[in-house]
């Protein structure tokens, strides 16, 4: 006989709609050992029935010894598990892209050299990286800009360079892999980048302002500081390297 606890779970599952929180609830359960009374809501009577009899306006909703807990955000609360607030700022984005960007560098230096650890690799891991910080800014120019415009000295001069920004380091970012056009990519990467470095340095270690940071794109979360600092960075380190080489 099972000595599992046992939790109660109501969620919606219907012909054109399963609720994602319901799987995820149900998941989490389980995870912690629960074995769960699964109640399926399989029409919109049905659910508006049961939020009515139980004072509640969304589903999913667990029970756990005859208690209610609540929704999924709720039940992470209940097993002590973090729950992301509205605008809570997080450097998971720009981790986990700067970390992919260096994988896919080492890999095209394995596949082009044998080896993952050359000094092309370190080179592509700046550009793809500075690409993939584009396409962040570029799903949305229009929000980016005004981020942007929240901090960047020249954008907030000449209000189109913050329009520009995105592309000219996209642009940069393509003929940098590609170690194409170094009379356009170098003077392009170095002068966004010197720019950008001493913005952010004068907002966030000058004027002591707390921003959100425009790199990863206008509903970006990070904090402005050390990432778009090592950003532009990054740009002018690549940039003065070219044109050493």
């Amino acid at each position: 006989m099972s000595t599992r606890p046992v939790a109660t779970l109501y969620r919606m599952v219907m012909p054109s709609h399963i609720c994602p929180y319901g799987l995820k609830s149900r998941a989490l359960l389980r995870a912690r050992g629960f074995t769960v009374d699964d109640h399926w809501l399989r029409t919109r009577a049905e659910t508006d029935a049961f939020k009515a009899e139980h004072g509640v306006k969304t589903t999913p909703q667990t029970f756990i010894d005859g208690r209610r807990i609540g929704g999924h955000d709720d039940l992470r609360r209940h097993f002590g598990l973090h729950v992301r607030e509205q605008g809570e700022t997080s450097y998971a984005p720009v981790i986990a892209l700067f970390a992919m960007t260096a994988l896919m560098a080492l890999a095209a230096s394995f596949a082009a050299y044998g080896t993952p650890f050359t000094v092309r690799a370190a080179e592509w891991f700046i550009a793809f990286s500075m690409c993939a910080l584009a396409i962040q800014k570029l799903r949305d120019v229009e929000s980016f800009s005004t981020m942007f415009l929240g901090y960047d000295l020249l954008a907030r001069r000449f209000v189109p360079y913050a329009y520009f920004y995105p592309f000219a380091e996209g642009v940069a970012g393509v003929l940098m892999t590609a170690q194409a056009l170094h009379w356009l990519s170098i003077p392009l990467a170095g002068f966004i980048g010197t720019v950008g470095a001493v913005s952010v340095f004068k907002a966030v270690y000058i004027d002591r302002r707390e921003l959100k940071c425009a790199c990863m794109g206008g509903d970006s979360n990070v904090p402005l500081g050390f990432v778009s600092l090592t950003e532009n960075v990054m740009m002018v380190a690549m940039a003065v390297w070219m044109l050493l080489r």
